[in-house]
C-alpha cells in the first residue's frame, strides 16, 4: 500500500483535478460523505448523541461542511462552528460553507445570539435554556477570534461527539493563536473525536505534533494513508484510520512514484514458495553467527535458534572460546564453533583469519553483532570481517557499535549489508541525537540506506526498512509487549535465517520485520500486553508462518 507525503497528496489532487478533470467539489462531496458513512460506522450511538463540527477555512474544513449536511439529513443533532471569518474560506470550501448555509435557511434554524454575563476572561456562562436541542440544533456558528471561541466554549463543551476538520495535511508549522486554544479544550474534554483526514495539528509526513495536535479516536484519511499516519506517535493520536476512496484513480498516484509503502500480509505470502519434496538442509542455506562474550551468551543463542525456528537448513554459532561449553546446552541444533579470545570471553582479532580460512567457505549469509561486546580487539574484528567478507552480511547490536566508530568501512562492503539498529544506535551511526532520530525516522534512515548502500532496519514502533534506492517500507506489526530483552536478537536470527534460505536483503529484512511483530501480536493476543519474552516469540515461529502466511 502506498503511503504520501503531504506534497505529494497534493500533487496528486491537482492531478486528478486539472489534468484529468475530475471536479474538486467532486471530490470534497466524496470525502464527505464517505466520512460520514465511517463515523456512523464508528459511534452507532451518534443518533441519540449531539455532534460538534469544528472547521477550519480550508478544504479541511469544505470536508466538515458537507459531512454536517448529511448528518442534517439523517437527523442528528449537529452544530458547525467555523473557525474563521466567512470571508476568508475560498474555493470549494466556499461553495460547500454556502449550500450547508442554504439547507440551515431552508430549516429555518440559524445562528442565534448569545446571551449571559463574561467573566474578565470574556468567557460567557451560558444559561441552560440555551442548550437545549429545540434553541441550538442544525446551526452555523462564525468564530474569528480567541474572544469569540471563549465565548462559545461552554457550548462548544455541551456537545457529545466531536468532528476535527479544524487544519489538514498543509499545515507547515506549529498551531499558533486562538486555534491552539481551540484544540487544548477538545483533548480536555476527553470525549470522541473523530478526525477528518489527519488530527489537527499532526504532520503528514513524520507522525509529529506541530506545537500540539489533536488526539482523536478515529481518523477517516482520503485517497491514501500518509506517513505521519504510521509513524508515532501520529499512530496512537489517529486512533483507528480508516482511508476512504474519493475517486482519485490509482495510475494518479503511481505517476507520482511515492517512495513509502505499508507492508501488508499478501505482500509477505508472495515471497513464500513450498519447499521441494526432494530438498534437505543444504538446501536452505548454512548461516554463520558470530556472537557472544561473558553474560551475553543468551544473546548470542537467541540469533540463532530464532533463525533455525525461521526454516534454516543449517547454522552454526561462533562464539568465543572460554564460553563454548556454556552456550552449547541453550542451542541444541545450531552447532557451535570456539573462536580465540582477546581478554576472556570476547573473540580476538586474531579470529579473521579463522573465519577467512574455514567458517565462511560454505556459509550463505553471516550474522554479527548480538552479544558480543565491545572489546578492543572484537572491535578490530568487526571492522576486519565488514571489510573482507564477500558474503551478504547482517550487522546488529554490537557489530553496529564497532560500526559507529567509522561507519564509512560500509562502503567497502563488496555484498549487500543489512544493519538493524535501535534508535540509539541509529544515532550513534549517525551523529544525531536519539530524539532526532526519533523526530525523523524516515528521513533518517532513507539518507543512510542510500549514502551507504544498505538495508537499514529501524526498530522501534513501527519498524521501518529503508532500502538503498531510497524506498521504505512500514510494518503495522508489532506491540509494546515487545519492549524486553532479547526481541532483537531474535530479530536479527531471522533476518539473518531468511537471508540464508535464499531471500535477497529486501525481502528478508521485510518479512523477518513482519513475521517478528506478528509472532508478537499473536502473544498479545493470546497472554496479555506484556509478560511474553523473546523465546517465546522463537517458539511460535513456525506456527506463524505456516498458519497465517503460509496456510
Amino acid at each position: 500500500m502506498y503511503l504520501v507525503t503531504a506534497k505529494q497528496m497534493r500533487a496528486i489532487d491537482k492531478a486528478a483535478i486539472e489534468s484529468f478533470g475530475i471536479p474538486g467539489q467532486i471530490l470534497m462531496e466524496n470525502a464527505g460523505r464517505g466520512a460520514v458513512d465511517m463515523l456512523l460506522e464508528i459511534f452507532p450511538e451518534i443518533r441519540s448523541r449531539r455532534v460538534c463540527i469544528l472547521a477550519g477555512r480550508g478544504n479541511n474544513g469544505g470536508d466538515a461542511f458537507v459531512m454536517a449536511r448529511y448528518l442534517m439529513e439523517k437527523e442528528i443533532e449537529v452544530n458547525t462552528f467555523l473557525l474563521s471569518s466567512r470571508e476568508k474560506v475560498t474555493g470549494d470550501a466556499k461553495a460547500n460553507l454556502a449550500l450547508l448555509d442554504n439547507i440551515v435557511a431552508a430549516n429555518k434554524k440559524g445562528s442565534i445570539p448569545i446571551s449571559g454575563q463574561a467573566d474578565s476572561k470574556g468567557v460567557v456562562t451560558i444559561k441552560e435554556n440555551l442548550l437545549q436541542k429545540e434553541i441550538i440544533r442544525d446551526s452555523v456558528f462564525e468564530i474569528p477570534d480567541l474572544k469569540t471561541f471563549r465565548k462559545y466554549r461552554n457550548i462548544i463543551s455541551s456537545h457529545h461527539i466531536f468532528v476535527d476538520g479544524i487544519l489538514g495535511t498543509g499545515l507547515n508549522s506549529d498551531v499558533r493563536g486562538f486555534l491552539k486554544e481551540v484544540i487544548e479544550t477538545v483533548n480536555s474534554l476527553s470525549k470522541p473525536v473523530f478526525s477528518i483526514d489527519i488530527p489537527s495539528g499532526l504532520n503528514a509526513d513524520n507522525g509529529q505534533p506541530m506545537g500540539i495536535s489533536i488526539k482523536a479516536t478515529a481518523t477517516a484519511t482520503f485517497g491514501f494513508a500518509k506517513t505521519g499516519h504510521l509513524l508515532y506517535p501520529g499512530k496512537e493520536l489517529s486512533g483507528t484510520l480508516e482511508i476512504i476512496d474519493i475517486g482519485i484513480p490509482g495510475f494518479i498516484a503511481r505517476k507520482e512514484n511515492p517512495s513509502t509503502h505499508l507492508i501488508e500480509q499478501p505482500m509477505i505470502k508472495r515471497m513464500f514458495r513450498p519447499r521441494e519434496p526432494q530438498s534437505h538442509k543444504g538446501t536452505y542455506g548454512h548461516l554463520l553467527v558470530v556472537a557472544g562474550s561473558t553474560g551475553k551468551t543468551g544473546a548470542a543463542a537467541l540469533a540463532a535458534n530464532a533463525a533455525m525456528a525461521c526454516g534454516t537448513g543449517l547454522v552454526t554459532l561462533a562464539v568465543p572460546e572460554s564460553i563454548n561449553s556454556t552456550i552449547e546446552p541453550q542451542v541444541t541444533e545450531p552447532m557451535t564453533f570456539p573462536l580465540p579470545e582477546s581478554n576472556k570471553g570476547h573473540i580476538s582479532h586474531s579470529a579473521l583469519n579463522i573465519l577467512l580460512k574455514e567458517l565462511v567457505a560454505d556459509k550463505k549469509v553471516i550474522a554479527a553483532g548480538p552479544g558480543l561486546g565491545t572489546d578492543e580487539s572484537t572491535i578490530k574484528l568487526v571492522h576486519g570481517m565488514v571489510e573482507e567478507i564477500a558474503l551478504p552480511m547482517i550487522l546488529d547490536a554490537d557489530a553496529l557499535n564497532a560500526i559507529a566508530m567509522n561507519p564509512y568501512i560500509l562502503k567497502s562492503r563488496k555484498a549487500p549489508t543489512i544493519v538493524t539498529p535501535h534508535p540509539g544506535e541509529m544515532a550513534r551511526l549517525t551523529g544525531k541525537s536519539t530524539s532526532e532520530v526519533q523526530r525523523n525516522r524516515i528521513e533518517t534512515a532513507t539518507h543512510f540506506a542510500v549514502e551507504f548502500n544498505a538495508t537499514v532496519v529501524l526498530k522501534g514502533a513501527s519498524t521501518l526498512i529503508a532500502l538503498p534506492d531510497g524506498t521504505v517500507h512500514i510494518c503495522p506489526t508489532g506491540n509494546p509487549g515487545m519492549a524486553s530483552g532479547g526481541m532483537g536478537d531474535v530479530l536479527t536470527g531471522m533476518i539473518a535465517g531468511l537471508a540464508a534460505q535464499g531471500f535477497n536483503e529486501y525481502q528478508a529484512a521485510i518479512a523477518g520485520v513482519y513475521i517478528h511483530g506478528l509472532c508478537g501480536d499473536i502473544l498479545a493476543h493470546k497472554r496479555g500486553a506484556s509478560g511474553f519474552v523473546a523465546s517465546d516469540i522463537i517458539r511460535i515461529i513456525p506456527e506463524t508462518i505456516h498458519g497465517k502466511i503460509c496456510p
